[in-house]
């Protein structure tokens, strides 16, 4: 792909001129650039970075690059997707850096990364960063600029210690982790000395003014997007979400300050509107919200929305969607069981989910995608078969309607309740199940891979041992055996993969992430998780 794609993108943002001093920035995103220009988190960053005017910054992705700095000062990495790590060592090299921020010296920039990935459990990675800025960038990022701009010219050890004193940045390499043996438990994490924090607290922003595209562009994923963040985290809490307790506390977007004009405003380059959000129909305003995109001026408009909660699902909402030209919708029942929704705290019942099911196909759409989920801790053969149930009970209620089940395994997730289970290796028989059972009954059935649920259950859970592995793997290539292959080449240095995927963890153990502290304290997500039960 050739550098023209970046001609046809219309900004919705006005770039800054650069000072004669300006920072220089590679800001890089590890995918293709129609994967890394879809991500608002990167897109938000980007625009942040090209306003300041004591910044010059030049992108760089996977197949193509802007004009690059010959000696960049700060590289950073937006990182959203766990096997996205094998690209952030391919552009390393391409830069000619060296993988481990051990091995940089004075010469080379400072590498930096940011995003869910790193966020929720950067341990795994945290050796091939310099710094790791945790949680929303919003005043984050701009802290972050300040503070290096004021030791810009010292040397890289006070930089980094300087910047370490900045709240939700954090430097690995000045925290030391011990482990009760090579192949044993971590026995503790500490700062290297006691004018570094003992904890760094993720940055939350509490702003209702939330984001929205800074560029549109038909070399997008979503071709000609215009993205509008409607809502941040989840109220429902379900305790097993990553995207609920990571993003704590839920906030909604005010419809007058933030929704409207910035619809408006992209509106302005595209007909293609997606709002985003874990829950965006529990927005409080959402019923204004949609009364002001059913107005006339706007009938042509594309309307995408994301996951909604069940039992949001009215006839107005699927009639809207299907004259804005969205044919089905996504809901999370995760189990046909009430007795595991009320475990995993899903406040929802079959009836809720059948009535949404109706109104969706009456209000004129003409599918609906559910997402569940096997392995659950607690589930047992029957919840599987309850699950069965509901969907043959859907397809009777709602002939000739298009159902999708869409399947994934439990991977556990730092900061969550269910931190501390092990994936159940049952889970991959339980989609076999479904599987056979559900396409007898023609329901279309779409299964998350059970091994990608393992690699992605050993990076939720992993700690700084695991750095090894991964630049083993990347040579072995992505599939679970190169995984099993590398194990093994490492065995005694580090846990067997069991024990971080599989084995449940003590209570009172040393977790990875430990010195990072979350939205909520330990002991609230000990309460919680005894409440499940």
């Amino acid at each position: 792909m050739s550098a023209s794609v970046f001609n046809v993108e219309r900004l919705l943002f006005t770039p800054t001129p650069s000072d004669l001093d300006a920072i220089p920035i590679i800001f890089a995103f590890p995918n293709e650039y129609t994967v890394g220009i879809t991500s608002l988190g990167y897109q938000l960053v980007w625009a942040t970075l090209a306003m300041r005017s004591d910044v010059e910054v030049s992108r760089l992705f996977t197949d193509l690059h802007e004009p690059l700095p010959p000696h960049p000062e700060l590289v950073g990495f937006s990182f959203s997707w766990e096997l996205d790590y094998v690209n952030i060592f391919e552009r390393l090299e391409f830069l000619n850096i060296p993988l481990r921020s051990l091995h940089r010296t004075e010469k080379h920039p400072l590498i930096f990364g940011g995003g869910p990935v790193l966020t929720a459990n950067p341990e795994p990675f945290a050796d091939f960063f310099d710094i790791i800025l945790l949680g929303d960038g919003e005043t984050l990022l701009g802290n972050f600029l300040d503070a290096y701009q004021s030791v810009r010219h010292e040397s890289r050890s006070t930089q980094l210690r300087h910047l370490a004193q900045i709240p939700g940045v954090y430097i690995p390499s000045l925290y030391e982790v011990s482990y009760q043996s090579l192949d044993g438990e971590i026995a503790a994490i500490q700062p290297i000395d006691s004018n570094i924090p003992s904890q760094i607290q993720k940055q939350t922003y509490r702003g209702n003014i939330l984001s929205a595209s800074t560029v549109v562009t038909e070399k997008a994923a979503w071709e000609n997007i215009y993205m509008v963040e409607v809502v941040r985290s989840c109220p429902e809490m379900c305790r097993f979400c990553l995207a609920s307790y990571l993003t704590l506390p839920f906030r909604t977007a005010s419809l007058e300050a933030s929704l409207i004009p910035a619809i408006e405003r992209g509106l302005q380059v595209t007909r293609r509107l997606g709002l985003l959000g874990a829950s965006v129909t529990q927005h409080p305003e959402f019923d204004e919200l949609l009364n002001y995109l059913t107005q006339p001026n706007y009938d042509d408009v594309r309307l995408s929305i994301a996951s909604v909660r069940t039992n949001t699902v009215t006839e107005k909402l699927a009639r809207t969607l299907a004259q804005r030209d969205t044919r089905s919708l996504t809901i999370a029942v995760e189990s046909g069981s009430d007795r595991i929704r009320k475990m995993i705290n899903k406040k929802l019942e079959n009836e809720e989910i059948i009535q949404a099911i109706i109104n969706a196909k009456t209000g004129g759409l003409q599918g609906m995608k559910l997402y569940g989920m096997v392995g659950i801790p607690g589930e047992e053969l029957e919840d599987v078969e309850a699950t069965i149930e509901l969907m043959k009970t859907l397809k009777k209620v709602a002939p000739g309607f298009k159902l999708t089940l869409g399947c994934s395994t439990f991977v556990p997730k730092s900061h969550t309740p269910f931190q501390w289970f092990g994936v159940n290796p049952d889970a991959e028989k339980r989609l076999k199940l479904l599987e056979k059972k559900l396409r007898a009954n023609g329901i279309e059935f779409r299964p998350e891979s059970y091994k990608w649920s393992v690699i992605q259950a050993l990076l939720s859970r992993g700690d700084r041992r695991l750095s090894y592995l991964l630049e083993l793997v990347r040579h072995y290539g992505d599939s679970l055996g190169s995984y099993r292959r590398a194990f093994k080449e490492l065995r005694g240095k580090l846990p067997s993969m069991e024990y971080y995927v599989n084995q449940n963890w003590d209570l009172d153990q040393v977790l990875p992430w430990q010195h990072l502290q979350g939205p909520l304290p330990v002991m609230t997500l000990k309460k919680h998780l005894l409440d499940s039960f």
